[in-house]
């Protein structure tokens, strides 16, 4: 993992296509904005992991529910 420190309208270049600016530093909020193109799909950790868990938990199957449904036919 790279650690960089940076200001106010500072910016981080990941490869050619990709930037990264501070916006803002308000007490231990960053705000940041990120320049890529349209074809990166760019989304917050907490909704990929959140994604995920929901994936997870769909996919279990509950065996008394489908008991259930199979006593229905």
């Amino acid at each position: 993992m790279l650690v960089l420190s940076r200001k106010t309208n500072e910016t981080i270049k990941i490869g050619d296509d990709i930037e990264i600016r501070i916006l803002e530093v308000t007490g231990d909020i960053v705000r940041i904005g990120i320049e890529a193109p349209k074809s990166f799909d760019i989304l917050r950790g907490e909704l990929v992991l959140s994604i995920s868990e929901t994936n997870a938990e769909a996919s279990t199957l509950d065996t008394n529910l489908f008991k259930q449904l199979m006593q229905k036919k």
